[in-house]
């Protein structure tokens, strides 16, 4: 990974969207609900205030407008704060 965020910022791999809906009907990308859980891919080294408790391989939970999305070799991301994490799973 050549991706390394810096201080507390922490880079996720989203989980994918649902593809259908509980019915079987297939949504369209308009109407699929945005994940709200993912992997930790990196993590920053962290603040003299703030020590990093997530870690690379952690599935966990972020709130619906946490991060922002990158895209990188044709990847999507969400970097985001590690306080915009809200558990870990």
């Amino acid at each position: 990974m050549n991706i390394k965020p810096l201080a507390d910022r922490v880079l996720i791999l989203p989980d994918a969207a649902e593809e259908k809906s509980a019915g079987g009907i297939i949504l369209p990308d308009s109407a699929k609900e945005k994940p709200l859980r993912g992997k930790v891919v990196a993590t920053g080294n962290g603040t003299k205030d703030e020590e990093m408790v997530v870690k690379a391989g952690d599935a966990v939970l972020y709130g619906k407008y946490a991060g922002t999305e990158i895209e990188f070799e044709g990847t999507k991301y969400l970097i985001m704060r590690q306080s915009d994490i809200l558990a870990i799973i």
